[in-house]
């Protein structure tokens, strides 16, 4: 694997984020289901918007797939990212953040096609939960059109996001592009992305698990959702029998990792909490490094549960590159 040009090869969803905070009252007034990602037409997320007053927005790079690139490109992974935007405003800017973070990818902003490009509403609420309310636009037509093989068969890992078995064609991309890696020696990781996701798409992202992946990040509730177990023992000795190794987030309670032989426990970093937007992404970012750079579970596990425990004390789901350098100096003094 160590004469691969990239370690991490993603598909996923491109959206630019919108980031706000909102209070109780406002969830509950505009019937925002609150804690999960939802998918909204056009004219819902302008509602919204629009109901909220909002004199200046806060616009970021944002899929959970390509937030998840980034981290592992700001801790020192090479990566490729296959996508879908528009040529408009905000698909530009995706991609120019995109360039800006080291990750490679086909598209140009001469090159993408006619259309909208998506857009994420991220509300956070005082007990810093984060809900989002999703416009996919033209990610949604994310087919099997946008996997690039010869990037994808040149990389150690396939990282897939969750979020695209909503559509039949991302759905579709997810399967043939794992595939893709095993028929030529390349890992496939899953992150389920959303409880939503396993909740109301469960048939779906069975169909992609297949066999077995080879590398699996979720939650507990997601975990609990997809294996119909509600113990922590039931649900780790399920997820043995589709996913070759896993990371299990258990937010401030740290993480589980099963690395193929033995269960670890990842201690948490104590911090107070503004905002959990991205914080799975980011650990899957920061693991996918250490694992694809010769470090071991634990040692990714120390990492992405280090990086976490950073972004959820600020807004957004990406850290600066001097604070993703400032945390790997501190993971590899501990």
């Amino acid at each position: 694997m160590s004469n691969k040009k990239y370690d991490v090869y993603g598909i996923g969803n491109a959206l630019v984020d919108i980031i706000t905070e909102v209070s109780e009252e406002f969830v509950l007034e505009n019937k925002v289901e609150k804690g999960v990602m939802t998918l909204v037409e056009e004219e819902r997320q302008a509602e919204l918007l629009n109901s909220m007053k909002i004199t200046e927005e806060h616009m970021q790079g944002g899929g959970s797939a390509a937030n998840t690139l980034v981290a592992a490109s700001q801790f020192g992974a090479k990566g490729f990212y296959s996508c879908k935007v528009a040529n408009d405003l905000e698909g530009t800017f995706f991609l120019n953040d995109l360039k800006a973070n080291g990750i490679d990818t086909v598209l140009t902003p001469e090159t993408a096609p006619v259309g909208t490009t998506g857009k994420v509403l991220v509300m956070t609420t005082p007990d810093a939960e984060r809900t989002m309310n999703t416009f996919l636009g033209i990610t949604a037509d994310f087919s099997e059109k946008e996997i690039h093989e010869y990037a994808l068969k040149d990389s150690k890992y396939l990282y897939l996001e969750g979020y695209l078995v909503t559509s039949e064609s991302g759905l579709a991309a997810m399967k043939k592009a794992k595939k893709i890696a095993e028929e030529n020696g390349v890992k496939t990781a899953l992150t389920f992305s959303d409880p939503a996701m396993v909740k109301y798409f469960k048939e779906q992202m069975e169909s992609v698990v297949g066999a077995s992946v080879d590398l699996l990040f979720c939650n507990e509730e997601e975990a609990a959702l997809f294996t119909g177990e509600n113990d922590t023992d039931s649900i780790r000795e399920e997820l043995k029998k589709v996913a070759k190794r896993f990371a299990i987030t258990q937010g401030k309670n740290g993480a589980i990792i099963y690395d193929g032989d033995t269960f670890i426990d990842i201690e948490p970093y104590q911090v107070k909490a503004v905002d959990t937007n991205g914080a799975g992404d980011m650990f899957a970012g920061a693991f996918l490094y250490a694992i694809t750079n010769g470090h071991s579970y634990a040692d990714a596990g120390k990492l992405a549960s280090l990086a976490s425990s950073k972004i959820v004390t600020q807004f957004g789901p990406r850290l600066t590159w001097p604070d993703a350098k400032e945390i790997l100096n501190k993971w590899k003094v501990e």
